[in-house]
This record gives structure tokens, C-alpha cells and sequence, in this order.
């Protein structure tokens, strides 16, 4: 068998010292560390604001569309601009964008903290996800520029992806902790601790990295890059809230058109923003692939179970965080064991094998979805983010590896838009699913008046509140009612999970057969 994961090493623009060379390793483990500070802020960022919305509704305010804008602000500047932005640190350093980024996010974050109104709230969050989209194509590209040992880089990403892993877990549980002490404020104020120490480190340990031959700005394409991924992300979010009477198959229409006319220019470009030819390897594409398929499983989960723990389980939200320990905690260690394991064992053979355990673990919700026990939720969360850790890790290391060096930028933008839309898939496809089965199924009692039946049929959520509101023989009825229904939507989204992680497999069995690694010098400052 050929070993497909033999180390390679871009020729330097320098050849360093036999010193240099000793302390090389030491100084990239301590920019790990560093570069994994605004990874994990950014993934907590992404799950810890739904437990501040109710306070921050008390003290704002906000309608009810200011309240989805709240929310959907921060994902759609981001996702529209991780191209553009994985492009611009390509030809300005990404040391620089990822400082900038820093700074950026740190200042928006405190005024976000303090924002007198819902508006300055909404306005906030949209810079945020500017700033954001400095930070995640910055962080993962430095990688290669740091760690230019294949197996060494390998190593680091699975670092990294099992810090991005670790924020989504932990937002729920830093979310709760914060808001049973503090303002709800206090989840932006996260980024002041986190990203300080960032300004004065980064200098010092991470050096620049860019294209050494970069081409001219193409401003056309950063606003089709931007007028592709913008209306996709929110027609898909307009569909899961509005149905199509909400103009979301418009947007996603308007999009692909505008995703169209981007990749018809990247194709005639000399110098593209995203050489879209990438897409033609079968190691980047299935990798990119695999990581938006692996990214809706995973956040489609923690939105049913983080509902089912607390409404119906009845845990607060730090106990329903807390469930979740043991699955976070298998993943950082999936994502850690492949590494020695992805020496000797292709691509092709440890994806399809990672997957078919995540694709297990929703196959025991599916079987145990109506059960009083959090056990089997709890176990198939481990096999899950077993499963997401290990293939993650490999399809993370793949896509960087594919790419020249000069365009680790643009290369890493593309795997965080699968993770963005992965995070928008994973809530809005199969949270629509969910509500759509639940609003179908509950029964409602005779009691009720018309406006506690129409937010109990709503959501879980409005049940709940309605059921605490009624004589306790009713209360129990409808209690009962909304568990099963929620349940049994439950059921229907773990088995679309299922077919998820199955098709995920199959493109990894099929388009990881022989990942070749780019060839090309890599250029630092």
C-alpha cells in the first residue's frame, strides 16, 4: 500500500539553522496555543446567545423579527465574508487580518455588552461577524505557514478542530453559569479576556505569512461572494421560520445566481479570489463536503437534546450542559487518537469508519427518543462526537493540504463556510423538520383558550410556559402531549441524522481514494 500521508515539507524560501530548526517546534506548539484563543471564542459565540435571548428580550424589548435579527446578523455577515476575507489575508498577511480581527471583535464586543437598544444590538452583532470572518480563515492558514511538517501539522489541526468543537459544547454551559450570576452582557465580555492577551503574543510567536504573488483586488467578486452566501443563509432561515410565504426561496434563487456568476469569474480570472479549480480534487471537494455534513449532524443534535434535557428531563441549563461533557470531551480525543492512526490508514478507510459511529449514535436516538432516561442520549452524544472528531480532523488536514501554501487563505475561508452553513443547515433544515412534526402531532386540550393554543402549538418551549399557567390535571395533559410530539419529531430528524452521516461516509469512501497533497513553496515573512 503507498503511504499517502507521508510527511512533506515545502521548500523554504530560506533553509533555516540547525538551531532554528530545534526551536521551531517548541515556538509552533506555543502559536497553537495562541491561535486557538479566537477559534474558541468564535464557536462559543456561535451557541451561547440563544441562552442570553429571553434577558435580553426583558431588557430590550425587541419584536419579534429584531429578535430573529439578533440572532441571524451574526451568521450571515460572517458566512457572506469568509472568501473575501480568507482572500484578503492571502495577499495582506493574515497575521495582519487576524490582529485586526482581534482588535476588531474586542472593541464591537464591548459595545455589544452595553448596547442601549435592540437596534445597536443588531448593528453590533452584523460587525461582529465582519470581524469574525478575519479571525476563522486566519487562524486555521497560519497552521500551515507554522507547522510546515505534514504530520506535525496534523497534529495541530486536530487541536484546532477539537477547540472549535469544544466552544459549541461549552457555549450552552459558559452561557448558563454567566447568566445565573451576571448581566447578560456578559457573554460578549467574553472576547475582552480572550483576545487582550491575542495582541500581545501573536507578534511575538506567529509569523506573517501571504501570497508572494498576489493578484489584483477584485471587488466584483468579494460582493457576488457576498451576495451568494448572504441569501442563501438567510432564504434558508426565512424557510424554517415563514415557510415559503417568507420570500426564502427568492433569496436562495437570487444566490445561487450570484454563486454562479462567482464561480464564472473566478474561472476566467488570471488571478482568482477562490481558484475554484480546487473543487475539481476529489480530496478537497469530498473533504468540504464531509465537513458541512458532519457540522449539520452536530448542531441538529445539540438543538433537539439541549431542548429535550431541559424542558422535558427538567435539567437547568448548566445540568444539561453538563450532559453533554462526556460527548465533548470523546471528541477532543477522537480528534487527538487519529492522528498516529492516519500514519499507517488511508483517508478513505478512517472517514467512512468515524462517520458510520456518528451515523450509530442517531440511530440510538431514533430507538430511544420517547425513553426517561438521559442515558442513551448521553452515549449516542459520545459516539457522535467520536465519529465528527476523527473524520473533522482528517477533512480539516486534507483541504489545507490540497491547496498551494499561497492560498491557505482562501482554501481555509471555504472549510469555515462549510462550517457556517453546516451551523445554519443544522437549526433551520432539521429545526424545521422538528417544529413542523411537533406542531403536527401535539394535541392539544379542550381548555385551553385560543392564544394559549396557538403558543403551545408553537414550540416545546410555549408548551411549557402555557402548561405552567393551567390547574395541574390539565397542565399534565398538555405537559404530556408536547413531550410525546417533540419526541416523535425527534425520531424523524435522528433518521434524516442518519442518512446524513451514511451519504457522508459514501463521499468519503468514494472521493478520498487518493488525496494528493499541493506542491508549492510557501512564503514567509
Amino acid at each position: 500500500m503507498t503511504d499517502l500521508t507521508q510527511t512533506t515539507r515545502p521548500a523554504p524560501v530560506q533553509a533555516p539553522s540547525s538551531a532554528a530548526r530545534a526551536r521551531a517546534p517548541r515556538r509552533a506548539w506555543l502559536a497553537l496555543a495562541v491561535l486557538m484563543l479566537p477559534t474558541l471564542l468564535v464557536s462559543v459565540d456561535n451557541t451561547v446567545l440563544s441562552f442570553a435571548l429571553p434577558a435580553i428580550s426583558r431588557d430590550l424589548a425587541p419584536t419579534a423579527a429584531q429578535q430573529l435579527w439578533i440572532i441571524d446578523a451574526y451568521p450571515l455577515v460572517l458566512a457572506g465574508l469568509l472568501v473575501a476575507m480568507g482572500s484578503a489575508g492571502d495577499r495582506y498577511g493574515r497575521r495582519r487580518m487576524l490582529l485586526v480581527g482581534s482588535i476588531g471583535f474586542t472593541v464591537v464586543s464591548v459595545a455589544a455588552a452595553f448596547a442601549p437598544t435592540a437596534e445597536a444590538l443588531i448593528a453590533a452583532r452584523a460587525a461582529l461577524g465582519f470581524f469574525g470572518a478575519m479571525l476563522m480563515p486566519s487562524t486555521l492558514s497560519l497552521l500551515r505557514t507554522v507547522f510546515a511538517d505534514r504530520e506535525q501539522r496534523r497534529l495541530a489541526i486536530a487541536i484546532w478542530a477539537s477547540g472549535f468543537a469544544a466552544g459549541s459544547a461549552l457555549g450552552p454551559i459558559v452561557g448558563g453559569v454567566l447568566l445565573e450570576h451576571f448581566h447578560w452582557g456578559s457573554v460578549f465580555l467574553l472576547a475582552v479576556p480572550v483576545l487582550v492577551p491575542m495582541l500581545i503574543l501573536v507578534p511575538l510567536l506567529i509569523p506573517e505569512s501571504r501570497d508572494p504573488a498576489p493578484g489584483r483586488i477584485d471587488l466584483v467578486s468579494v460582493l457576488l461572494s457576498l451576495a451568494a452566501m448572504g441569501p442563501v443563509v438567510y432564504g434558508i432561515k426565512s424557510l424554517a421560520t415563514e415557510g415559503v410565504a417568507g420570500g426564502g426561496i427568492l433569496m436562495i434563487a437570487v444566490g445561487v445566481a450570484a454563486g454562479a456568476w462567482f464561480v464564472r469569474r473566478q474561472l476566467r480570472s488570471g488571478s482568482p479570489m477562490l481558484d475554484v479549480r480546487l473543487f475539481r480534487k476529489g480530496s478537497f471537494g469530498g473533504a468540504v463536503l464531509i465537513n458541512l455534513f458532519s457540522v449539520i449532524a452536530l448542531v441538529g443534535f445539540l438543538f433537539f437534546v439541549s431542548q429535550h434535557l431541559q424542558l422535558i428531563s427538567g435539567l437547568s441549563p448548566v445540568a444539561a450542559g453538563l450532559a453533554l461533557l462526556p460527548g465533548l470531551v470523546a471528541m477532543i480525543v477522537a480528534g487527538l487518537v487519529v492522528v498516529p492512526i492516519a500514519r499507517r490508514v488511508r483517508p478513505r478507510v478512517i472517514v467512512p469508519v468515524a462517520l458510520g459511529l456518528s451515523a450509530t449514535g442517531y440511530a440510538i436516538v431514533a430507538s430511544n427518543a420517547t425513553a426517561d432516561s438521559i442515558a442513551p442520549l448521553v452515549i449516542a452524544f459520545v459516539l457522535l462526537g467520536v465519529g465528527i472528531g476523527a473524520a473533522e480532523t482528517v477533512s480539516n488536514e486534507l483541504i489545507l493540504s490540497s491547496a498551494p501554501p499561497a492560498k491557505a487563505g482562501a482554501a481555509s475561508a471555504v472549510s469555515e463556510t462549510a462550517y457556517e452553513l453546516g451551523a445554519v443547515l443544522g437549526t433551520a433544515a432539521l429545526g424545521s423538520i422538528l417544529a413542523a412534526h411537533y406542531r403536527a402531532a401535539i394535541e392539544l386540550p379542550g381548555a385551553l383558550t385560543a392564544a394559549q393554543a396557538e403558543t403551545a402549538r408553537e414550540t416545546l418551549a410555549g408548551a411549557v410556559t402555557v402548561a405552567e399557567q393551567l390547574p395541574a390535571s390539565i397542565a399534565d395533559q398538555l405537559a404530556t402531549s408536547a413531550a410525546l410530539a417533540f419526541d416523535q419529531g425527534v425520531v424523524v430528524t435522528s433518521l434524516i441524522g442518519v442518512a446524513l452521516m451514511v451519504v457522508a461516509a459514501i463521499i468519503g469512501a468514494v472521493s478520498l481514494r487518493n488525496p494528493t497533497p499541493a506542491r508549492a513553496e510557501s512564503h514567509v515573512e
